[in-house]
């Protein structure tokens, strides 16, 4: 059974929030062109709500990919930066998009789906902040462009690197960082991850918990567990190998970003190894039971770390346009 996250994720994405707007700010600078009344719109721009907020309800166009799990029935689209992907992406354990954006097309119209690189025109509509826009799959973002539609971009149209970022994408490695992510976070915050409760066969609620510290050990060094692959000797060596292998100077900084993790999540191991958190009995009211909770003494200062390594990522993953 996967675990969920608790509620403190959500100031977990304040966070990354605020750290991309500083990483993003020079680019909405530089970066913006007019055409008309129509704002070209970038998928690293787009990681700043302040910027998002100016062109409220405003014409914006932006080039990208239609990721292939963009609904059937052709009612909006998974918009991303990168080719060959099939699955939106999120901030590690939480539901809250990330690098991709959602399109939805003119009323009464729906979406074609294309393996080709579009060029999206619509309208721009930002949520209001601390109220984001939930779609039906449950996933939560900031913005939309609505009233759209697309056209296939011409190569003349692309990037001179696009043929490199298409390379990337081919292979499995934005899969494999995000996975990295998902660990580290793990490592970073593994007391705020949680257990449902269930109905068991005897019609009896199994109130759920919060992780123990013994938990979060098996979760991670246990054969088959679910955090149990970034536990493997030589794991973020590999990943740094297959980054490598493309080309060793065009991504060096995603390996220093990839090199900076494994050094965050060695210090998160250690941390939980050594036994330096606290645990307290009491009421926990999502569960209506006792039991009890534990604290990471240096929580703070880990999730922090973790949330600006991945909004570095973030933003190196967003700095890729056609």
């Amino acid at each position: 059974m996967e675990l969920r996250g608790d509620i403190y994720m959500k100031k977990v994405i304040s966070i990354i929030l605020c750290v991309l707007l500083l990483l993003s700010f020079a680019a909405c600078q530089d970066s913006n062109t007019q055409d008309g009344d129509m704002t070209k719109l970038s998928f690293k721009q787009a990681l700043s709500y302040d910027y998002l907020q100016s062109l409220h309800n405003k014409q914006v166009t932006i080039n990208g990919y239609l990721a292939t799990s963009s609904p059937v029935d052709g009612s909006f689209i998974f918009l991303m930066n990168m080719p060959f992907q099939s699955c939106p992406f999120c901030v590690p354990n939480t539901n809250q998009l990330s690098n991709t954006m959602e399109v939805y097309p003119k009323d009464g119209k729906t979406f074609s789906y294309t393996n080709q690189a579009v060029k999206v025109v619509g309208t721009l509509v930002v949520a209001p902040e601390g109220e984001p826009f939930t779609d039906l799959y449950g996933y939560q973002f900031s913005f939309k462009i609505v009233d759209a539609t697309y056209t296939i971009l011409k190569d003349e149209d692309m990037s001179a690197e696009i043929q490199l970022w298409q390379k990337f994408s081919a292979t499995n490695l934005i899969n494999d960082l995000n996975e990295m992510y998902n660990y580290v976070n793990f490592l970073c915050a593994w007391n705020t991850y949680y257990r449902k409760s269930y109905t068991n066969e005897n019609g009896d609620v199994v109130p759920g918990y919060y992780l123990y510290a013994s938990d979060a050990l098996n979760y991670i060094k246990q054969d088959g567990a679910q955090y149990n692959y970034g536990y493997k000797e030589g794991y973020f060596e590999d990943i740094i190998a297959d980054i490598e292998a493309l080309d060793k100077t065009a991504f060096s900084d995603l390996v220093k970003n990839v090199q900076d993790a494994k050094a965050l999540a060695q210090e998160a191991l250690a941390e939980l190894e050594a036994g330096n958190y606290t645990y307290e009995y009491k009421y926990v009211e999502m569960f209506d039971t006792e039991d009890y909770i534990f604290t990471i003494n240096k929580g703070e200062e880990l999730q922090q770390r973790m949330s600006e390594l991945y909004a570095a990522f973030s933003a190196w993953l967003g700095g890729w346009e056609l």
